[in-house]
Protein backbone atom coordinates (compact mmCIF):
# COMPACT_ATOMS: atom_id res chain seq x y z
CA UNK A 1 0.00 0.00 0.00
CA UNK A 2 1.13 3.42 -1.04
CA UNK A 3 1.40 6.04 2.18
CA UNK A 4 0.23 8.77 2.00
CA UNK A 5 1.65 12.03 1.06
CA UNK A 6 3.16 13.83 3.69
CA UNK A 7 1.67 17.66 2.38
CA UNK A 8 3.61 19.05 5.73
CA UNK A 9 6.39 17.84 5.02
CA UNK A 10 7.01 19.22 1.53
CA UNK A 11 6.02 22.35 2.38
CA UNK A 12 8.28 22.66 5.32
CA UNK A 13 11.20 21.43 3.15
CA UNK A 14 10.01 24.47 0.64
CA UNK A 15 10.04 27.07 3.53
CA UNK A 16 13.21 25.90 4.82
CA UNK A 17 14.92 27.07 1.61
CA UNK A 18 14.96 23.34 -0.04
CA UNK A 19 14.31 22.69 -3.75
CA UNK A 20 11.41 20.29 -4.91
CA UNK A 21 12.21 17.92 -7.60
CA UNK A 22 10.23 16.67 -9.79
CA UNK A 23 8.20 14.07 -8.24
CA UNK A 24 7.43 16.22 -5.56
CA UNK A 25 5.63 19.23 -7.38
CA UNK A 26 4.23 16.30 -9.53
CA UNK A 27 2.93 14.83 -6.03
CA UNK A 28 1.81 18.13 -4.72
CA UNK A 29 -0.22 20.03 -8.05
CA UNK A 30 -2.01 16.34 -7.53
CA UNK A 31 -3.07 16.77 -3.83
CA UNK A 32 -4.11 20.36 -4.97
CA UNK A 33 -5.80 19.18 -7.93
CA UNK A 34 -8.07 16.74 -6.07
CA UNK A 35 -8.41 18.37 -2.98
CA UNK A 36 -6.68 16.01 -1.02
CA UNK A 37 -4.59 19.61 -0.06
CA UNK A 38 -6.67 21.45 2.22
CA UNK A 39 -6.30 25.10 1.29
CA UNK A 40 -4.90 26.21 4.46
CA UNK A 41 -2.11 23.70 3.13
CA UNK A 42 -1.93 25.46 -0.55
CA UNK A 43 -1.78 28.74 0.80
CA UNK A 44 1.17 27.88 3.38
CA UNK A 45 2.56 26.21 0.12
CA UNK A 46 2.56 29.57 -2.16
CA UNK A 47 3.48 31.35 0.85
CA UNK A 48 6.70 29.30 0.86
CA UNK A 49 7.06 29.91 -3.02
CA UNK A 50 6.76 33.55 -2.36
CA UNK A 51 9.58 34.18 -0.05
CA UNK A 52 11.97 31.37 -1.24
CA UNK A 53 11.32 31.17 -4.88
CA UNK A 54 11.64 28.93 -6.88
CA UNK A 55 14.63 28.13 -9.47
CA UNK A 56 14.42 27.70 -14.03
CA UNK A 57 14.39 23.50 -12.77
CA UNK A 58 11.89 23.82 -10.52
CA UNK A 59 9.49 25.91 -12.33
CA UNK A 60 9.63 24.01 -15.43
CA UNK A 61 9.04 20.91 -12.71
CA UNK A 62 5.95 22.83 -11.54
CA UNK A 63 4.78 23.60 -14.60
CA UNK A 64 4.85 20.19 -16.24
CA UNK A 65 3.43 18.80 -13.27
CA UNK A 66 0.36 21.51 -12.86
CA UNK A 67 -0.54 20.44 -16.96
CA UNK A 68 -0.19 16.70 -15.99
CA UNK A 69 -3.47 17.37 -13.50
CA UNK A 70 -5.87 17.22 -16.39
CA UNK A 71 -6.40 16.94 -20.15
CA UNK A 72 -4.19 18.62 -22.62
CA UNK A 73 -5.18 19.43 -26.73
CA UNK A 74 -4.09 17.12 -28.97
CA UNK A 75 -4.52 19.30 -32.00
CA UNK A 76 -4.14 18.02 -35.74
CA UNK A 77 -0.95 18.39 -37.75
CA UNK A 78 -1.31 21.62 -39.60
CA UNK A 79 1.89 23.58 -40.69
CA UNK A 80 2.12 27.62 -39.47
CA UNK A 81 0.40 26.99 -35.85
CA UNK A 82 1.14 29.58 -33.65
CA UNK A 83 -0.65 30.69 -30.39
CA UNK A 84 -0.38 34.23 -28.34
CA UNK A 85 -1.26 35.39 -25.13
CA UNK A 86 -1.15 38.73 -23.58
CA UNK A 87 -0.58 39.94 -19.95
CA UNK A 88 -3.57 41.84 -20.09
CA UNK A 89 -4.27 45.83 -20.82
CA UNK A 90 -6.82 48.43 -21.43
CA UNK A 91 -8.42 48.47 -24.86
CA UNK A 92 -6.26 45.41 -25.95
CA UNK A 93 -8.50 44.02 -28.89
CA UNK A 94 -4.88 42.66 -30.28
CA UNK A 95 -6.39 39.06 -30.82
CA UNK A 96 -9.35 40.19 -32.28
CA UNK A 97 -7.06 41.42 -35.18
CA UNK A 98 -4.45 39.51 -35.28
CA UNK A 99 -6.21 36.09 -35.47
CA UNK A 100 -7.68 36.51 -38.73
CA UNK A 101 -4.98 38.64 -40.08
CA UNK A 102 -2.30 36.18 -39.25
CA UNK A 103 -4.57 33.38 -40.28
CA UNK A 104 -4.62 35.42 -43.95
CA UNK A 105 -0.99 35.94 -44.10
CA UNK A 106 -0.61 32.04 -44.06
CA UNK A 107 -0.61 31.25 -40.43
CA UNK A 108 -3.00 28.96 -38.32
CA UNK A 109 -3.87 29.81 -35.02
CA UNK A 110 -5.81 27.75 -32.47
CA UNK A 111 -5.71 29.78 -29.08
CA UNK A 112 -7.52 29.64 -25.70
CA UNK A 113 -8.93 32.59 -24.18
CA UNK A 114 -10.16 33.88 -20.96
CA UNK A 115 -12.59 36.31 -19.36
CA UNK A 116 -12.06 40.30 -17.97
CA UNK A 117 -11.31 40.89 -14.27
CA UNK A 118 -10.75 44.19 -12.71
CA UNK A 119 -9.78 47.35 -15.50
CA UNK A 120 -8.21 44.86 -17.84
CA UNK A 121 -10.95 43.48 -20.44
CA UNK A 122 -11.03 39.47 -21.56
CA UNK A 123 -10.96 38.07 -25.44
CA UNK A 124 -14.03 35.70 -24.70
CA UNK A 125 -16.11 38.73 -23.16
CA UNK A 126 -15.30 40.65 -26.46
CA UNK A 127 -16.21 37.75 -28.61
CA UNK A 128 -18.95 37.05 -26.65
CA UNK A 129 -20.51 40.73 -27.48
CA UNK A 130 -20.86 39.79 -31.48
CA UNK A 131 -24.70 37.99 -31.21
CA UNK A 132 -24.37 34.43 -31.62
CA UNK A 133 -20.49 33.67 -31.00
CA UNK A 134 -19.97 30.86 -29.10
CA UNK A 135 -16.75 30.25 -27.12
CA UNK A 136 -17.80 27.07 -25.12
CA UNK A 137 -16.37 24.70 -27.71
CA UNK A 138 -15.53 20.43 -27.08
CA UNK A 139 -12.44 19.33 -27.56
CA UNK A 140 -13.57 17.57 -31.18
CA UNK A 141 -15.20 21.00 -32.23
CA UNK A 142 -12.20 22.60 -31.53
CA UNK A 143 -10.02 20.34 -33.30
CA UNK A 144 -12.43 20.31 -36.53
CA UNK A 145 -12.36 23.77 -36.69
CA UNK A 146 -8.66 24.12 -36.74
CA UNK A 147 -8.46 21.98 -39.70
CA UNK A 148 -11.33 23.62 -41.85
CA UNK A 149 -10.54 27.31 -41.36
CA UNK A 150 -6.99 27.40 -39.66
CA UNK A 151 -8.48 29.70 -37.11
CA UNK A 152 -10.27 28.55 -33.94
CA UNK A 153 -10.30 30.87 -30.54
CA UNK A 154 -12.45 29.48 -27.35
CA UNK A 155 -12.55 28.92 -23.48
CA UNK A 156 -10.25 26.54 -21.36
CA UNK A 157 -12.35 23.42 -20.45
CA UNK A 158 -12.84 23.24 -16.76
CA UNK A 159 -10.68 19.68 -17.08
CA UNK A 160 -7.67 21.58 -17.94
CA UNK A 161 -5.41 22.56 -15.67
CA UNK A 162 -7.25 22.42 -13.09
CA UNK A 163 -4.23 22.80 -10.07
CA UNK A 164 -3.82 26.41 -11.77
CA UNK A 165 -7.65 27.13 -11.16
CA UNK A 166 -7.60 25.91 -7.36
CA UNK A 167 -4.06 27.75 -7.06
CA UNK A 168 -5.03 31.26 -8.78
CA UNK A 169 -8.09 31.34 -5.91
CA UNK A 170 -6.23 30.86 -3.69
CA UNK A 171 -3.31 33.11 -4.44
CA UNK A 172 -5.79 35.51 -4.91
CA UNK A 173 -6.54 35.64 -1.10
CA UNK A 174 -3.10 34.98 0.11
CA UNK A 175 -1.74 38.18 -1.78
CA UNK A 176 0.69 36.22 -3.47
CA UNK A 177 -0.97 36.64 -7.23
CA UNK A 178 1.84 38.94 -7.53
CA UNK A 179 5.12 36.52 -7.60
CA UNK A 180 6.73 36.30 -10.97
CA UNK A 181 7.28 32.37 -10.99
CA UNK A 182 4.04 32.02 -9.96
CA UNK A 183 2.44 34.26 -12.51
CA UNK A 184 5.01 32.18 -15.39
CA UNK A 185 3.16 29.14 -14.20
CA UNK A 186 -0.17 29.70 -14.20
CA UNK A 187 0.30 31.57 -17.70
CA UNK A 188 2.38 28.61 -19.47
CA UNK A 189 0.71 25.57 -18.10
CA UNK A 190 -2.63 26.88 -19.77
CA UNK A 191 -0.25 27.47 -22.98
CA UNK A 192 1.53 24.42 -22.84
CA UNK A 193 -2.17 22.41 -22.65
CA UNK A 194 -3.21 24.13 -25.09
CA UNK A 195 -0.87 22.41 -27.51
CA UNK A 196 0.75 24.70 -30.12
CA UNK A 197 4.04 24.19 -31.20
CA UNK A 198 5.20 28.13 -30.67
CA UNK A 199 4.01 30.66 -28.76
CA UNK A 200 4.32 34.88 -28.69
CA UNK A 201 3.83 36.51 -25.47
CA UNK A 202 2.59 39.89 -25.45
CA UNK A 203 4.25 41.44 -22.08
CA UNK A 204 2.61 44.69 -21.54
CA UNK A 205 4.07 47.10 -19.43
CA UNK A 206 2.91 50.21 -17.71
CA UNK A 207 0.11 51.28 -15.62
CA UNK A 208 -2.53 49.73 -17.11
CA UNK A 209 -0.80 46.35 -16.81
CA UNK A 210 -0.49 43.87 -13.90
CA UNK A 211 3.39 44.77 -14.61
CA UNK A 212 4.61 48.34 -13.74
CA UNK A 213 8.02 48.20 -14.68
CA UNK A 214 10.42 47.27 -17.52
CA UNK A 215 12.39 45.42 -14.65
CA UNK A 216 9.51 43.03 -13.81
CA UNK A 217 8.41 42.41 -17.31
CA UNK A 218 11.66 41.42 -18.44
CA UNK A 219 11.84 39.45 -15.57
CA UNK A 220 8.54 37.93 -16.07
CA UNK A 221 9.52 37.12 -20.06
CA UNK A 222 12.81 35.30 -19.57
CA UNK A 223 10.65 32.80 -17.24
CA UNK A 224 8.21 32.06 -19.36
CA UNK A 225 10.29 31.73 -22.45
CA UNK A 226 12.50 29.51 -20.37
CA UNK A 227 9.77 27.29 -19.61
CA UNK A 228 7.94 27.20 -23.05
CA UNK A 229 11.44 26.33 -24.74
CA UNK A 230 12.60 23.91 -22.01
CA UNK A 231 9.19 22.15 -22.98
CA UNK A 232 9.77 22.02 -26.49
CA UNK A 233 7.71 25.23 -27.73
CA UNK A 234 9.21 27.99 -29.77
CA UNK A 235 8.33 30.73 -27.43
CA UNK A 236 9.71 34.17 -27.36
CA UNK A 237 8.10 37.64 -25.47
CA UNK A 238 7.30 40.89 -27.29
CA UNK A 239 7.32 43.84 -24.55
CA UNK A 240 4.58 46.61 -25.54
CA UNK A 241 3.54 49.75 -23.65
CA UNK A 242 0.13 50.00 -21.64
CA UNK A 243 0.83 53.28 -20.68
CA UNK A 244 -2.48 54.76 -22.13
CA UNK A 245 -5.34 52.50 -23.60
CA UNK A 246 -4.48 50.89 -26.86
CA UNK A 247 -6.04 52.18 -29.47
CA UNK A 248 -9.36 54.76 -29.34
CA UNK A 249 -12.28 52.60 -27.25
CA UNK A 250 -12.01 50.46 -24.23
CA UNK A 251 -15.13 48.51 -24.12
CA UNK A 252 -16.71 44.96 -26.21
CA UNK A 253 -18.36 45.71 -28.29
CA UNK A 254 -16.84 48.70 -29.14
CA UNK A 255 -13.41 46.95 -29.40
CA UNK A 256 -15.16 44.64 -31.78
CA UNK A 257 -16.26 47.20 -34.20
CA UNK A 258 -12.97 49.03 -34.07
CA UNK A 259 -11.00 45.68 -34.56
CA UNK A 260 -13.02 45.27 -38.14
CA UNK A 261 -12.00 48.57 -38.92
CA UNK A 262 -8.58 47.93 -38.62
CA UNK A 263 -8.84 44.68 -40.92
CA UNK A 264 -10.67 47.39 -43.22
CA UNK A 265 -6.90 49.87 -43.07
CA UNK A 266 -8.85 52.07 -41.27
CA UNK A 267 -8.23 51.34 -37.58
CA UNK A 268 -6.22 54.07 -34.65
CA UNK A 269 -2.46 53.98 -35.51
CA UNK A 270 -1.00 52.50 -32.20
CA UNK A 271 -3.45 49.59 -32.48
CA UNK A 272 -2.50 48.17 -35.95
CA UNK A 273 0.72 49.41 -35.84
CA UNK A 274 1.40 46.86 -32.82
CA UNK A 275 -0.52 43.97 -34.03
CA UNK A 276 1.72 44.48 -37.44
CA UNK A 277 4.80 43.89 -35.09
CA UNK A 278 2.84 40.95 -32.85
CA UNK A 279 1.75 39.55 -36.19
CA UNK A 280 5.26 39.41 -38.15
CA UNK A 281 6.84 37.73 -34.85
CA UNK A 282 3.92 35.01 -34.93
CA UNK A 283 4.63 34.39 -38.29
CA UNK A 284 8.19 33.96 -38.04
CA UNK A 285 7.71 32.08 -35.13
CA UNK A 286 5.18 29.37 -36.94
CA UNK A 287 8.24 28.89 -39.58
CA UNK A 288 5.48 30.78 -42.06
CA UNK A 289 8.12 33.56 -43.09
CA UNK A 290 12.02 33.48 -42.37
CA UNK A 291 12.34 36.15 -39.87
CA UNK A 292 9.52 39.28 -39.00
CA UNK A 293 10.16 41.83 -40.97
CA UNK A 294 8.53 39.62 -44.20
CA UNK A 295 5.82 38.52 -41.70
CA UNK A 296 4.81 42.12 -41.86
CA UNK A 297 4.44 42.45 -45.25
CA UNK A 298 2.72 39.54 -45.66
CA UNK A 299 0.41 41.05 -43.11
CA UNK A 300 0.23 44.23 -45.50
CA UNK A 301 -0.79 42.35 -48.41
CA UNK A 302 -2.96 40.35 -46.59
CA UNK A 303 -5.03 43.53 -45.68
CA UNK A 304 -4.97 45.12 -49.08
CA UNK A 305 -6.54 42.21 -50.67
CA UNK A 306 -9.65 42.32 -48.22
CA UNK A 307 -8.35 38.54 -47.71
CA UNK A 308 -7.77 39.59 -43.54
CA UNK A 309 -11.48 40.37 -43.29
CA UNK A 310 -12.86 37.92 -45.22
CA UNK A 311 -11.41 35.84 -42.59
CA UNK A 312 -12.57 37.76 -40.06
CA UNK A 313 -16.01 36.88 -41.64
CA UNK A 314 -15.28 33.28 -41.94
CA UNK A 315 -14.05 33.19 -38.30
CA UNK A 316 -17.64 34.59 -36.65
CA UNK A 317 -19.49 32.16 -38.91
CA UNK A 318 -17.94 29.37 -37.94
CA UNK A 319 -18.21 29.65 -33.87
CA UNK A 320 -22.31 30.33 -34.64
CA UNK A 321 -22.21 34.29 -34.62
CA UNK A 322 -23.69 37.25 -37.29
CA UNK A 323 -20.99 37.76 -39.59
CA UNK A 324 -23.27 40.37 -40.59
CA UNK A 325 -21.76 42.77 -38.39
CA UNK A 326 -18.46 42.89 -40.76
CA UNK A 327 -20.37 45.01 -42.59
CA UNK A 328 -23.18 46.45 -40.50
CA UNK A 329 -21.29 46.90 -37.22
CA UNK A 330 -24.56 48.94 -36.07
CA UNK A 331 -25.71 45.12 -35.44
CA UNK A 332 -23.87 45.07 -32.47
CA UNK A 333 -24.72 46.23 -29.03
CA UNK A 334 -24.84 50.12 -28.54
CA UNK A 335 -25.35 51.59 -25.43
CA UNK A 336 -28.56 53.20 -23.73
CA UNK A 337 -26.80 56.31 -22.69
CA UNK A 338 -23.85 58.08 -23.74
CA UNK A 339 -21.86 60.90 -21.57
CA UNK A 340 -18.95 63.37 -22.71
CA UNK A 341 -16.71 64.30 -20.38
CA UNK A 342 -15.06 67.68 -21.39
CA UNK A 343 -11.83 69.25 -20.73
CA UNK A 344 -11.19 71.01 -17.96
CA UNK A 345 -8.11 72.71 -20.03
CA UNK A 346 -6.97 73.89 -22.91
CA UNK A 347 -3.42 72.26 -23.96
CA UNK A 348 -1.94 69.22 -24.78
CA UNK A 349 -2.30 66.25 -23.50
CA UNK A 350 0.46 64.70 -21.79
CA UNK A 351 -0.87 61.45 -20.08
CA UNK A 352 -3.93 58.96 -20.59
CA UNK A 353 -3.62 56.46 -17.08
CA UNK A 354 -4.63 53.52 -18.80
CA UNK A 355 -5.95 51.64 -15.26
CA UNK A 356 -7.77 54.73 -14.22
CA UNK A 357 -9.76 54.27 -17.68
CA UNK A 358 -9.93 50.77 -17.51
CA UNK A 359 -11.29 51.14 -13.65
CA UNK A 360 -14.24 53.45 -15.19
CA UNK A 361 -14.86 51.20 -18.23
CA UNK A 362 -15.25 48.95 -15.77
CA UNK A 363 -18.50 51.06 -13.25
CA UNK A 364 -20.02 51.64 -16.77
CA UNK A 365 -20.06 47.58 -16.86
CA UNK A 366 -17.97 46.90 -19.50
CA UNK A 367 -15.95 44.92 -17.17
CA UNK A 368 -15.94 42.93 -13.37
CA UNK A 369 -14.75 43.26 -10.25
CA UNK A 370 -15.71 39.75 -9.12
CA UNK A 371 -15.54 36.45 -11.46
CA UNK A 372 -19.29 36.10 -11.21
CA UNK A 373 -20.50 39.94 -12.14
CA UNK A 374 -21.92 40.51 -15.54
CA UNK A 375 -20.69 42.62 -18.24
CA UNK A 376 -22.83 45.23 -20.35
CA UNK A 377 -21.65 44.11 -24.22
CA UNK A 378 -22.72 48.07 -25.14
CA UNK A 379 -20.91 49.83 -22.42
CA UNK A 380 -17.68 51.27 -22.51
CA UNK A 381 -15.29 54.44 -23.21
CA UNK A 382 -14.17 56.09 -26.66
CA UNK A 383 -10.93 58.59 -26.10
CA UNK A 384 -11.68 61.61 -28.20
CA UNK A 385 -7.97 62.64 -27.38
CA UNK A 386 -4.79 60.77 -26.58
CA UNK A 387 -1.40 61.80 -25.60
CA UNK A 388 0.57 64.25 -28.00
CA UNK A 389 -3.07 65.75 -29.55
CA UNK A 390 -4.09 69.09 -28.76
CA UNK A 391 -7.91 69.86 -27.05
CA UNK A 392 -9.39 73.33 -25.98
CA UNK A 393 -11.18 73.67 -22.85
CA UNK A 394 -15.27 72.37 -22.93
CA UNK A 395 -13.77 70.41 -25.99
CA UNK A 396 -14.68 66.36 -25.09
CA UNK A 397 -12.06 63.90 -24.02
CA UNK A 398 -13.71 61.19 -23.67
CA UNK A 399 -17.10 59.71 -24.30
CA UNK A 400 -19.04 57.28 -21.72
CA UNK A 401 -21.38 54.89 -22.53
CA UNK A 402 -23.80 52.28 -20.34
CA UNK A 403 -26.98 52.07 -19.12
CA UNK A 404 -28.65 54.00 -15.74
CA UNK A 405 -27.53 56.65 -14.21
CA UNK A 406 -25.37 55.51 -11.35
CA UNK A 407 -22.48 55.12 -12.54
CA UNK A 408 -21.24 57.85 -15.39
CA UNK A 409 -20.94 60.40 -12.54
CA UNK A 410 -18.03 58.06 -10.70
CA UNK A 411 -16.59 56.99 -14.37
CA UNK A 412 -16.65 60.77 -15.28
CA UNK A 413 -14.27 62.05 -12.20
CA UNK A 414 -11.58 58.96 -13.08
CA UNK A 415 -11.25 59.72 -16.42
CA UNK A 416 -10.86 63.28 -15.56
CA UNK A 417 -8.13 62.32 -12.80
CA UNK A 418 -6.87 59.81 -15.57
CA UNK A 419 -5.69 62.39 -18.16
CA UNK A 420 -2.74 65.21 -17.50
CA UNK A 421 -2.97 68.63 -19.84
CA UNK A 422 0.22 70.61 -20.70
CA UNK A 423 1.44 73.35 -22.10
CA UNK A 424 4.62 71.86 -24.30
CA UNK A 425 4.17 69.15 -27.29
CA UNK A 426 4.79 66.12 -26.03
CA UNK A 427 5.46 62.04 -27.93
CA UNK A 428 3.48 58.97 -27.01
CA UNK A 429 5.45 56.36 -25.43
CA UNK A 430 7.21 53.78 -28.04
CA UNK A 431 4.63 51.31 -28.31
CA UNK A 432 7.61 48.10 -28.62
CA UNK A 433 9.94 48.26 -25.81
CA UNK A 434 11.75 45.09 -26.08
CA UNK A 435 11.71 41.41 -27.19
CA UNK A 436 13.01 38.31 -25.45
CA UNK A 437 14.85 36.24 -26.16
CA UNK A 438 15.72 38.71 -29.72
CA UNK A 439 15.75 36.47 -32.58
CA UNK A 440 19.23 34.99 -33.74
CA UNK A 441 20.96 35.69 -36.56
Amino acid sequence: MTAPLDVVALIRRKRDGERLGAGDWAALMNAVASGDAADEQVGALLMAVFWRGLDDEELVDLVRAMVATGETLELPDVTGLVDKHSTGGVGDATTLVLAPWVVAAGGRIAKLSGRGLGHTGGTLDKLESIPGFRVDLSPEEFSRQLETLGLVVAGQTPRMVPADRRLYAIRDVTATVDHPGLIAASVMSKKIAGGAPAILLDVKVGTGAFVKTMEAAEELARLMTGIGQRLGRRTRAMLTSMEEPLGRVVGNALEVAQAIRCLRGQGPEDLTALCRALGGQMLALAGVVPEPEAGGRRLDEAMASGAALATMRRWIEAQGGDARVVDEPERLARAERTVAVPSPATGIVAAVDAELVGRAAMLLGAGRARKEDPVDPAAGIRLHRKVGEAVRSGEPLMELMGRGDAAFGAAGELCLEAVRIGRSAVMPAPLILGVVPAPAG
